[in-house]
């Protein structure tokens, strides 16, 4: 049927091109589609590029046809992360995901999810490492470790096992594919397939990185989102906020210690580091600030806790005719525009539009904020024409 990836492409480096490159070899007749994290990320950052420019990157990279991960799963932890994205690879008939990961051995993968999923002592051990105030994915492999002997903390690691787990927890027909990861995730120096966090750090300091991504990706560097950026608007939100504790992911206790520490924090970093702990990791911090700024709360959560529609942000031709060939099959509705779909997740996703346009001018900000409701994926047109 089509071949699935998963991807934040933030930015889009010579890695992911390679990653592609390798499907096409084992799938060379096969559709690609790809589901993105649009404006955030699961880090909780601001995607640098925004997503109207990463799907036009997408498709001149290759790929068939681009869809929009929402914000109430793009934001979150793993598991929440790897269901919304898989959940919608399963509506559009995809049969193959694959994705890149240190270990490259889906027997590996497949095991430990088998562990997750069926041993009831996997729990008790991880609720056990919690108390002794690790935090979760650490405590997830001492439990592993514990059971099964395998050590494994490297982040596509831990996100491939998540896939594997909610693939087999919810039955889906998908075939999960691994390709081993060429680059350090962790490393900040700029190298022959450099990370996306190198890469971002050093556009973050104005360096050149042409040398590290796809010629065609230059071109949309000019317009560049950082969480610094959004630093004065979180601020004010935290100070003036009578209850933090509403937001997603904000735990009883760590709002009052947020409220002690926004006055005298100056910088975004900062103010993470003032958090951080040994339970609460930098990428845990990190998506409880941005829940915060976008004003993601518990409530909302508990209304988008499955998929409410699938929305297309791009297309060429074979993707166009892949959607034309299953879409009578799909339940859930397929949009391509916020016109005629008033979801809570829908809501939710236009308001962090709003915030990540929010550090815009305001001719970019009112051209970024309509396209929700105007844009159509006519891509393949535009980019002939160029």
């Amino acid at each position: 049927m089509a071949v699935g990836i998963i991807a934040e492409y933030n930015p889009f480096h010579n890695g992911h091109m390679y990653h592609l490159k390798k499907i096409k070899e084992m799938f060379p007749n096969e559709e690609i589609i790809a589901v993105i994290s649009s404006s955030f990320t699961q880090r909780g950052e601001p995607s640098v590029i925004n997503k109207w420019d990463k799907t036009e990157i997408c498709l001149k990279a290759g790929i068939d046809l681009v869809i929009e991960l929402p914000y109430v799963f793009s934001t979150e932890s793993a598991d929440y992360f790897s269901k919304g994205a898989l959940e919608i690879l399963e509506n559009l008939k995809v049969d193959k995901f694959v994705f890149g990961s240190e270990t490259n051995d889906i027997k590996i993968f497949d095991r430990i999810a088998d562990i997750q999923l069926n041993n009831p002592d996997f729990d008790k051990l991880a609720k056990i490492y919690m108390k002794l105030g690790n935090n979760y994915p650490t405590a997830l492999s001492l439990a592993l470790k514990d059971l099964d002997g395998e050590v494994l903390t490297l982040p596509n690691d831990l996100l491939g096992i998540s896939y594997v787990k909610i693939i087999k927890e919810n039955n889906f027909n998908i075939k999960p594919i691994c390709i081993e990861r060429k680059n350090n995730y962790k490393s900040e120096q700029l190298e022959n397939l450099s990370s996306s966090t190198a890469i971002r750090k050093a556009l973050s300091e104005k360096k050149d990185v042409k040398d590290y991504i796809p010629d065609f990706v230059n071109n949309y560097l000019n317009q560049l989102h950082f969480n610094e950026d959004y630093f004065k608007f979180l601020k004010y939100k935290i100070m003036l906020e009578d209850n933090l504790d509403i937001y997603q992911t904000v735990d009883e206790g760590l709002g009052y210690k947020l409220k002690e520490e926004i006055i005298n924090a100056t910088t975004y970093d900062e103010l993470i580091e003032k958090l951080k702990s040994k339970r609460y990791t930098h990428n845990r911090i990190n998506r409880m600030l941005n829940h915060i700024l976008c004003g993601f709360t518990k409530e909302i959560k508990e209304k988008c806790t499955s998929l409410q529609y699938i929305r297309i942000l791009g297309f060429n031709e074979k993707g166009k005719t892949y959607i034309s060939k299953i879409k009578k099959e799909v339940d859930i509705p397929i949009i391509s525009n916020f016109s005629k779909n008033k979801s809570e997740m829908i809501k939710m996703e236009f308001q962090a539009t709003c915030v990540y346009a929010s550090i815009l001018n305001e001719k970019e900000k009112k051209d970024l904020i309509q396209k929700e409701y105007i844009y159509h994926p006519k891509y393949k047109e535009k980019m002939e024409n160029e």
